[in-house]
Order: structure tokens, then sequence, then C-alpha cells
């Protein structure tokens, strides 16, 4: 995997932690947010403008987050990288383009985001793993992804689905993140001695 130029005062691992912290908060927030706000909204109902609006922010924060991670901790600049943001923006405008319509249709754009993002993943932390090392979790995460987005993608058309899972989903990528960043701080720890 090609790298971008790591400033010298840091390593790769050591930003991948902070963008993988970050990372956290942010999903902590939202899944927290949506939680609050969007329980009540099943398959069925027509989402609220609070609910599109945090909908469609999740993929263009992760195309953020990618872009945060190439800068910081030196991320992937091959094609996996570039097609990863082309997802995140395409179901940036899938997600408000079916926000006019049903949640149910929300649900289905978002798992099958969820499900392409989750292999890239997957995909970029498989090669990532020979570089920087510790991305066990980031494989897990990615595999769950992948999961989770069939999942979402299948329940669309079941009239009690909800908005609900997900922020789950959300609560997860903020458990794997943690999870990463502690695998990384463990692997530069051992490292050093």
């Amino acid at each position: 995997m090609t790298q971008t130029a790591v400033p010298s005062t840091t390593t790769p691992s050591h930003g991948l932690r902070t963008v993988y912290l970050v990372r956290t908060v942010f999903s902590l927030i939202w899944a927290t947010i949506v939680f609050t706000t969007s329980t009540t909204l099943v398959s069925a109902d027509e989402p609220t403008v609070l609910a599109a609006v945090l909908l469609t922010i999740y993929p263009l924060w992760d195309a953020v987050a990618t872009l945060l991670e190439r800068r910081i901790a030196g991320g992937a600049t091959d094609r996996v990288g570039t097609v990863n943001l082309v997802l995140d923006l395409a179901a940036t405008v899938g997600i408000l383009v079916a926000s006019f319509g049903t949640v149910g249709k929300i649900l289905l754009v978002f798992g099958v985001w969820a499900l392409l993002s989750g292999a890239i993943q997957l995909t970029v932390a498989v090669r990532r793993r020979r570089v920087v090392g510790a991305q066990w979790p980031m494989i897990v995460s990615g595999g769950l992804s992948v999961l989770a987005g069939a999942s979402f993608a299948a329940m669309s058309a079941s009239a009690t689905s909800g908005l609900s899972t997900i922020a789950g989903y959300s609560l997860f990528g903020a458990f794997w993140f943690v999870v990463s960043a502690i695998a990384l701080t463990v692997r530069a720890r051992s490292a050093r001695s």
C-alpha cells in the first residue's frame, strides 16, 4: 500500500490512534443524538429533518475522517482509498435523496454503503497490518460492517425496522475504534521495550 509522507514528529500508528479516537468521539455523539431523537421512526415513516440531516452527515463524516487519516496517519493514497472517498460522497448524496422518501429507503442506502465501506475497511486493514500492525480490530470491524450493511438493506422492507439500529451500528463502530487505538498503543509500547 502506498503511504503518504508522515511528519517526523509522529508515526503512522500514533496518527492512526489519534484518528481512531476522534472517530470514536464523533460516533458516540452522533449515535446519542440519533437514538434520542429518532427511536420512534420506523421504515414506513418519513424522516424528520433532524434525522435526515444526521443520517446525511454520517457518510460525509466518514469521507472527512478518511481524508484526516490520509493526512495525519499517512493513509492510503491508492485506488482503494479513492474508492472509499467516492463511495462516502455517493452515499451522502444517496441518503440526502432518500430522505425525501421514507426511513426504509434511507435504511437501504445506508445498508448498501455500510456493506461496501466495511469491505473497503477490511481490505485496507489487511493491507495495513503488514506496515503498521495491530489491525485485527479493524479487520473484525470491517467484517461486522459488511454483515450489518446487508442486515440494514434486508430490514429496509420491514415496517418495524427503525433508525435506532443505525445508532447501534455507530456505537459498535466506536467500540472497535477504541479497541484499535488500544491495540496500536500496546503494540507501540512492546516495540519500544
